[in-house]
C-alpha cells in the first residue's frame, strides 16, 4: 500500500472532523453572539427566541462533547490456550503483515463476518486492538480462505484504518446526536449539520470502500488473490442465507427446547440443493449488476473480485477442511455463545442436545400432533387417496377445519399446512421415518419409498403432480385407503 494513500486517507478523515467541529463552533457563537448582540443594543429583547438560541448552542455543545468508548464483548472470548489451532494462524498472520496481535479475540455466534477495531478510550486515545471473528463464518469457508480473511483483517490494521476508525466512528456518532437534539427541540439549527452529516457520511464511506480494496490486496500477497476471491465468494453466499437459517432451522428447534449443532448445521444447509441452486444465482447476479451505493461501506462483490483479477495467477485453490476444524470444544463454544444473547442465560443448560437428523421426530411431530388435534374429526374422513379432490377445492375445504383465527384470504394456504402436518404425522404413525434436515423439504421414508407431506398439495394443485401419479404413489406404498387421521 502506498504511503502517500495512507497519509491522504487519514488527512481526509482529520479534515472532515475538524470539519464538523468547526461547523458545530462557529453556529454555536452564531447564536450566542446573536444573543449578546440582541442583550447589548437591542431595545428589546424577544424572548422566545433568546430562549431557542441559548437552548440549540447549548445542545449541540452537549452533543459534541466526546464520550468513552465503552466496550461490551460481542460474544465469548477466546483463549489461545484453550484454541492454540486458530490463534496459530492469527500469529501466522501477526508475523506476515508485521502488525502486532489484537489484545482480545472474541466470537460471534450470529455473523458470517470478523472485523478487527480499536476500542476502548476516546477518540481511540487509550484503545486496544480487538477481533472477533463468526462462528458461521469458520463453518462457511475453508482454512485457507479463513487464513485470507484474517489476512484482510490484519490490513486493516497495516493500513491505521482501526486508527481511523474511532475518528470517523465518534464524528458520526457526534453528527447524529447533534442532529437528533436539535430535530427534538424544534429548532431549524439541525439543517446544516444534516447537510453536513449526509456530506460525511458520502465521504467517509467512499474511504471505507478504499479501505477494503486496500486490506483485500494486503490479503491477496500473504494468502494468494485466488483463495482471497474464494473467500469472498464464500462469504457472500453464506451472509446470503445466514438470517434465513438462523430463523427458519436454528430458533424453531431451540424454541422447543433443544440444542443442535448450530455451525454444522450451517454446512448442511448451504449443501441443500435448492439453496446451493438459489445462492449460485445469487452469486452470478452480483457478479453481473452489483453496484456500490455512495452510502455502502464495502464495495460490490464484482468490483473486489475485478481489482484482485491482476494479482491472481492460473493456481486453482486445493480442497482444505472447514476452518472450524480449528477449534476446540466447539459445543462447548455454542453454549457459551447461547448464553450471550439469551435474555436467561441459565436457560441455555435446560437445552436438550439434538442431532439434525432427530429433530424431524422429537421436535417437529409432535408439534405437527399438536396443530393438527382441533381438526382431527375432519381430517379422520380423508382418506390418501383423496386427495387430488381436496388440492382442487381448497377454499371449500378450508371451510370445515377450525381456522376461526386466520384472515378468509390465507386459509387455503393455512389448510395446505395442516394436510401436511396430517400426513406427515400419519405416515411417521405408520412406520415412516421423519427427515427435517436443514435447507431441505421434509421427508417421510419407508421401504425405499419417499414422500414429501408439505409438497404434495402444492404439487398437486399445480398440475406438477397429476392425480394418477400420486394415485400409484398411494397404492404403491399401501396408503391408499389411510385416513389423515
Amino acid at each position: 500500500m502506498p504511503q502517500q494513500s495512507l497519509a491522504s486517507r487519514a488527512v481526509m478523515a482529520v479534515l472532515l472532523t475538524i470539519g464538523f467541529y468547526a461547523l458545530a463552533i462557529i453556529v454555536v457563537a452564531a447564536l450566542l453572539g446573536a444573543v449578546y448582540a440582541e442583550l447589548a443594543y437591542a431595545n428589546e429583547i424577544l424572548i422566545k427566541p433568546t430562549i431557542l438560541a441559548v437552548v440549540a448552542a447549548g445542545l449541540i455543545l452537549w452533543s459534541i462533547l466526546p464520550r468513552i468508548d465503552r466496550f461490551t464483548a460481542p460474544g465469548p472470548r477466546l483463549e489461545e490456550n484453550h484454541q492454540p489451532e486458530l490463534f496459530g494462524i492469527l500469529h501466522g498472520i501477526s508475523t506476515a503483515t508485521g502488525e502486532e496481535m489484537p489484545s482480545e479475540v472474541y466470537l460471534l455466534g450470529g455473523e458470517v463476518n470478523a472485523w478487527v477495531a480499536q476500542r476502548g478510550g476516546m477518540m481511540g486515545i487509550g484503545s486496544r486492538r480487538v477481533m472477533a471473528v463468526g462462528l458461521p463464518l469458520l463453518e462457511s469457508v475453508t482454512v485457507p480462505q479463513f487464513r485470507a480473511i484474517i489476512a484482510h483483517e490484519f490490513g486493516h490494521f497495516h493500513g491505521s484504518d482501526t486508527k481511523l476508525g474511532p475518528w470517523i466512528y465518534k464524528t458520526r456518532q457526534a453528527i447524529v446526536r447533534t442532529v437528533n437534539n436539535l430535530a427534538r427541540s424544534g429548532s431549524w439549527v439541525h439543517k446544516p449539520f444534516l447537510w453536513y452529516g449526509n456530506f460525511f457520511l458520502r465521504m467517509t464511506q467512499a474511504i471505507s470502500r478504499a479501505q477494503e480494496l486496500a486490506a483485500d490486496a494486503l490479503s491477496a500477497k500473504v494468502a494468494g488473490a485466488r483463495t482471497t476471491m474464494a473467500a469472498l465468494v464464500a462469504v457472500e453466499r453464506a451472509g446470503m442465507v445466514f438470517g434465513e437459517y438462523w430463523s427458519t432451522e436454528v430458533i424453531p428447534v431451540l424454541s422447543n427446547g433443544f440444542r443442535p449443532p448450530i455451525a454444522a448445521g450451517l454446512t448442511r444447509f448451504l449443501a441443500a440443493e435448492d439453496v446451493a441452486s438459489s445462492l449460485r444465482q445469487h452469486v452470478d447476479t452480483a457478479l453481473r449488476d452489483g453496484k456500490a451505493s455512495e452510502y455502502d461501506s464495502h464495495p460490490p462483490l464484482r468490483e473486489r473480485l475485478a481489482a484482485l483479477e491482476p494479482l491472481a495467477g492460473d493456481d486453482v485453490p486445493a480442497e482444505e477442511p472447514m476452518a472450524s476444524t480449528l477449534l476446540r470444544d466447539l459445543d462447548r463454544l455454542e453454549a457459551d455463545f447461547l448464553r450471550s444473547i439469551f435474555v436467561d442465560p441459565s436457560k441455555v443448560a435446560a437445552l436438550q442436545a439434538i442431532e439434525w437428523r432427530d429433530t424431524g421426530t422429537q421436535v417437529y411431530l409432535p408439534k405437527w400432533r399438536e396443530s393438527i388435534a382441533a381438526n382431527s374429526e375432519v381430517l379422520r374422513g380423508v382418506r390418501m387417496c383423496q386427495l387430488p379432490s381436496i388440492a382442487s377445492s381448497l377454499p371449500f375445504f378450508s371451510k370445515q377445519l377450525h381456522l376461526q383465527d386466520v384472515d378468509l384470504d390465507k386459509r387455503p394456504e393455512a389448510a395446505k399446512a395442516i394436510v401436511g402436518c396430517a400426513l406427515a404425522v400419519r405416515l411417521s404413525d405408520d412406520g415412516w421415518v421423519c427427515d427435517a434436515e436443514p435447507g431441505r423439504p421434509v421427508t417421510m421414508t419407508k421401504d425405499g419409498r419417499t414422500i414429501a407431506p408439505f409438497t404434495i398439495m402444492t404439487r398437486l394443485g399445480s398440475g406438477e403432480l397429476r392425480e394418477e401419479e400420486w394415485s400409484s404413489e398411494c397404492a404403491i406404498s399401501g396408503i391408499t385407503e389411510q385416513t389423515l387421521a
